[in-house]
């Protein structure tokens, strides 16, 4: 009995192979489209439904305790909508709030990330800190407004100051329980290998505590976001949040549900690039692929 030496090859070679692995590619790649459509197609029915409903109570002035009455209808915020659109206020007010969001957010992720694993891989550095961590958590953000006022020279450095004290907790306390949820088998099998603190630090916890950081990532923006818009309709001058209570104060209501619904969409968007973003860095899991 011989065995042949020649390798085996997973590369389609004659014409027929090249023709079902063309044809697999278009078979996967239309029910990769189809997947998409039936994803996209789920997503429009609930908010269509809202939209329906938002109609039917305001068209109708349905006063049930709730008083749909006063509500603007679903053309009248359209018509706003479309209005600001035209106007340079309202991008300018949406580049304001999108610089204070990605600048918090952005220094929050870098300390919250560097203090959690400080503190989730030493006890010394956890013995100092964790105390000043847990006294300053429960604090709300937007509370420190009036301290922010007097500690900043500037309303802007005040918000953004916010925003990052606002994302920074949830950011820093996921990476701690990431820390300490590693499995201790993989640093002593690199030790075994004869790798270095910092080689396990950075080739081995940090990759092993990226899903776990990055669910604190994705509450850190939505949380970031509403300290962010509360903040500005406190002391802000500008910025998405400062349009919406401003068009509160000119009794434009319409303006006031684009200002909410502009707010949302925006968070929206944020929410699915940190999303994205750990899809890619975590493609290694079994579920990232999905």
């Amino acid at each position: 009995m011989t065995v042949s030496a020649e390798p085996i090859s997973l590369i389609p070679t004659t014409p027929s192979d090249i023709t079902s692995a063309a044809r697999y590619r278009r078979w996967y790649g239309y029910g990769r489209r189809q997947e998409r459509l039936r994803t996209a197609a789920l997503t429009m029915v609930p908010l269509a439904a809202l939209v329906l409903l938002w109609y039917l109570l305001t068209a109708n002035h349905v006063v049930f305790w709730l008083r749909f009455d006063k509500i603007p209808t679903p053309a009248e915020v359209y018509d706003s909508f479309r209005i600001q659109l035209g106007t340079r206020s309202y991008y300018s007010n949406i580049i304001s709030s999108m610089r204070r969001i990605l600048i918090g957010f952005g220094l929050a992720t870098v300390a919250g990330v560097l203090i959690g694993m400080a503190i989730g891989r030493s006890r010394l550095v956890s013995a100092l800190i964790r105390p000043l961590l847990e006294v300053f958590r429960p604090i709300p953000a937007i509370a420190l407004v009036p301290l922010a006022i007097l500690l900043f020279p500037t309303g802007e450095q005040g918000i953004v100051f916010i925003t990052f004290f606002a994302a920074f907790f949830p950011v820093a306390v996921s990476t701690i329980h990431a820390m300490h949820a590693l499995p201790r088998v993989w640093e002593e099998a690199a030790h075994t290998l004869g790798a270095g603190q910092w080689e396990i630090l950075f080739r081995i916890a940090l990759p092993g505590a990226l899903p776990g950081i990055f669910s604190g990532l994705s509450v850190a923006m939505g949380v970031a976001w509403i300290c962010v818009i509360s903040a500005e309709m406190i002391s802000g001058q500008f910025g998405i949040g400062y349009f919406t209570w401003q068009s509160y104060g000119l009794l434009d209501y319409p303006g006031v549900v684009v200002g909410m619904l502009s707010i949302g969409l925006l968070g929206w968007a944020t929410a699915w690039l940190v999303e994205m973003t750990g899809r890619r860095v975590n493609r290694w899991l079994p579920r990232a692929a999905r």
